[in-house]
């Protein structure tokens, strides 16, 4: 801002001298003709130098930058246009005698100062809104605390985050920001991971729990080891992948840098063009309307608003789509994420929990349900079968305990069995039932039911006889339905891919609203079922978890890993949610949508800005109207141009995420 308010300073007093007829003090004090009016017409064409090689310098260096590269950009036509004017006003202040009229040895110290105030506040406009747009980095930079409590030798010390190891153990309290990413060995909290993941729901924190480099604690105190460098933390990826981002380039930009490389060029074509017709055919004095013109249409037809047209844009989306948890790692999957027209959901964790959960008790006979409970829970005790977990964490839950297993024995493909208080139990399929000849007496029906709700039915039997059924099955997430049906109003096919068998796919895919799935495919064959779907003409976005669905998420048009904070280094995905949550798919869509079109807002004003610009520029209305733009005026519309891309831009902060 320095050179801005430079130049528009010395604007001012060149304003005054170049047009003294104009204020009667100065038309007095410097009458025309007068030597005092040219010695302070010299003093302000030196002025002039300085202002044009010190606040404009930039626009020379860009120049001789994009000459070395045998190119043409924004720089050179404004470095042309302004030196031309002040080479002018040399020559009529020295030699005014070259030309064919005095009228004609007139000055333009003006035009070559105030064109570089007026483009120089333009660009630090510009800069200033880019820092704007790239609030979101410098909100998760802020986060990270500059210190942290390490215990070292039994002594609570604090010292420099820089200067933490791996393995230490750091304390936390209420109202204290996690210094750096760990797991929880001592205590319990409540931890705000907003910053992160979007989510404004405070975590639950236990031993044995990740916590991440600058979330914020919230109630109890506690104790964790440091698992990574501050380098490779959550947050500091989070940063560099927006980063990367930001400075990406979408495909339709190489469509305007090639129209750009012949639009500077065909411009400086059109100003000589314009210059030799005003000066052979123009009314006179020829030199200054011709010299009027050729500045002019270089002033005016500066590429600014077109540059910024596409970078500006997407520094505010990106910046958007982190804000929210959502990390867009190119401007490339930004741009094919508006074109999507299918999304592939992978169930295991991303329609669903991704872990099993107790769901049903049904008790057969005289048992009550926690007896039953308490029963399951002592024979799973000794199982490392995945099912046998949720059933424990319901015991837990219930508070209730297990007894002591005698004769423990895991029966491959059917179930357990063993003794419990003294009570031979087996626990299975119904395999293991009919194995061991218990009679269900027509209770067959409520497993059928529990298998139609995608449900894992087990039969529990008790001194030979059925007591009950316990169903597990891996629940769906609470906001799975809700996300699932606003991509269906956003007008996207929703499939979802799975594994499991046809049955359990299809109960869950009722629950969800889902009509297509793909059931029954392995890990290695879900990459093949996007490509079908590619081959039917669709652009298809693969949400999985990004490990095991690696191939597909690859393969697809847009790759989105859904996970928290520890899957943000994913490098199969093209876009990570960091939440887990399947809103965060609409809300990248609809950031892309969003950022796309204002994209194009901004390409199609800086396109007629320049349509409509260059010919008035050239005198087009003046045969007509008799006007014919000032080099000015041509910096003033050129300034604007560049004022509206930044606003239009900026409009994408307001864009509201929350769906119904």
């Amino acid at each position: 801002m320095k050179k801005w308010w430079f130049a528009a300073a010395i604007s001012v007093p060149i304003i005054l001298v170049s047009y003294p007829n104009l204020f009667p003090g100065i038309r007095d004090w410097l009458p025309m003709g007068s030597d005092g009016l040219w010695w302070a017409r010299l003093i302000m064409g030196i002025l002039a130098l300085v202002v044009m090689f010190w606040s404009g310098g930039q626009f020379f260096t860009g120049m001789w930058e994009g000459l070395k590269q045998r190119s043409a950009n924004m720089h050179t036509l404004i470095a042309t246009g302004i030196s031309a004017a002040w080479l002018y006003s040399f020559v009529a202040l020295f030699w005014p005698e070259l030309f064919p009229k005095a009228e004609m040895a007139e000055v333009y110290y003006d035009v070559t100062t105030v064109v570089t105030a007026l483009v120089i506040l333009g660009m630090a406009m510009e800069v200033k809104a880019r820092g704007r747009s790239s609030e979101a980095i410098k909100k998760l930079i802020g986060l990270q605390p500059k210190t942290a409590n390490v215990i070292r030798e039994g002594k609570e010390l604090k010292i420099p985050i820089e200067e933490v190891k791996i393995g230490e153990i750091i304390v936390v309290r209420p109202g204290e920001k996690i210094a750096i990413d760990g797991i929880v060995v001592e205590g319990n909290s409540a931890v705000d991971e907003s910053m992160l993941t979007g989510e404004s729901m405070p975590v639950e924190k236990a031993p044995g729990s990740d916590v991440f480099g600058g979330t914020l604690n919230k109630t109890g105190s506690f104790t964790f080891k440091v698992t990574k460098e501050q380098k490779d933390s959550a947050l500091a990826n989070i940063v560099e992948m927006v980063k990367q981002a930001q400075g990406s380039r979408i495909p339709v930009q190489k469509v305007v840098d090639q129209v750009s490389a012949y639009f500077t060029p065909g411009v400086m074509i059109a100003s000589i063009f314009g210059y030799i017709t005003w000066f052979n055919f123009g009314p006179q004095p020829g030199w200054v309307y011709a010299l009027i013109v050729a500045v002019t249409t270089l002033i005016i037809a500066c590429p600014c608003a077109l540059g910024m047209a596409t970078p500006m844009s997407l520094t505010t989306g990106v910046g958007k789509g982190a804000e929210n948890g959502i990390l867009i790692r190119s401007g490339e999957a930004l741009q094919i994420a508006q074109k999507l027209d299918t999304i592939v959901l992978d169930k295991t964790g991303t329609i669903t929990e991704g872990k099993p959960s107790l769901t049903d008790i049904i008790p057969l006979g005289s048992y009550r349900e926690e007896e039953l409970l308490q029963i399951a829970a002592s024979i799973e005790q000794g199982s490392e079968h995945p099912l046998a977990a949720a059933i424990l964490d319901e015991a837990e839950l219930k508070q209730q305990t297990p007894s002591k297993v005698k004769g423990f024995n895991a029966i491959p493909g059917h179930g357990v069995e063993g003794l419990v208080d003294k009570q031979r139990i087996y626990f299975g399929n119904l395999k293991l039932m009919k194995k061991e000849g218990i009679a269900l007496e027509g209770f067959n029906q409520y497993a059928a039911v529990l298998a139609d709700e995608g449900k894992t039915p087990m039969f529990l039997a008790i001194n030979g006889e059925a007591g009950g059924i316990i169903a597990v099955a891996d629940t769906v997430k609470e906001d799975s339905l809700s996300a699932i049906q606003e991509l269906q109003k956003m007008g996207l096919e929703v499939v979802m891919i799975t594994g499991d068998n046809e049955r359990t796919a299809k109960a869950i895919a009722k629950q969800v609203g889902i009509k297509r799935v793909l059931a029954d495919v392995l890990p290695q064959d879900k990459a093949e079922n996007v490509r079908k779907l590619q081959g039917e003409g669709k652009t298809v976005a693969m949400v999985g978890d990004g490990i095991n669905d690696a191939p597909a998420l690859t393969q697809a048009d847009v790759g989105v890993a859904i996970g928290t904070g520890t899957d943000v280094a994913i490098e199969a995905s093209d876009i990570t949610l960091i939440s887990g949550s399947l809103n965060g798919v609409a809300s990248a869509i609809k950031i892309s949508r969003a950022t796309m079109k204002n994209v194009y807002q901004n390409l199609f004003g800086a396109f007629v800005y320049n349509t409509v610009g260059i010919p008035i520029a050239l005198g087009l209305l003046y045969p007509f109207t008799g006007i014919l733009l000032s080099p000015l005026l041509a910096a003033a519309a050129m300034a604007f141009s560049s004022v509206t891309v930044i606003l239009n831009a900026n409009r994408l902060k307001r864009l509201k995420l929350k769906f119904s």
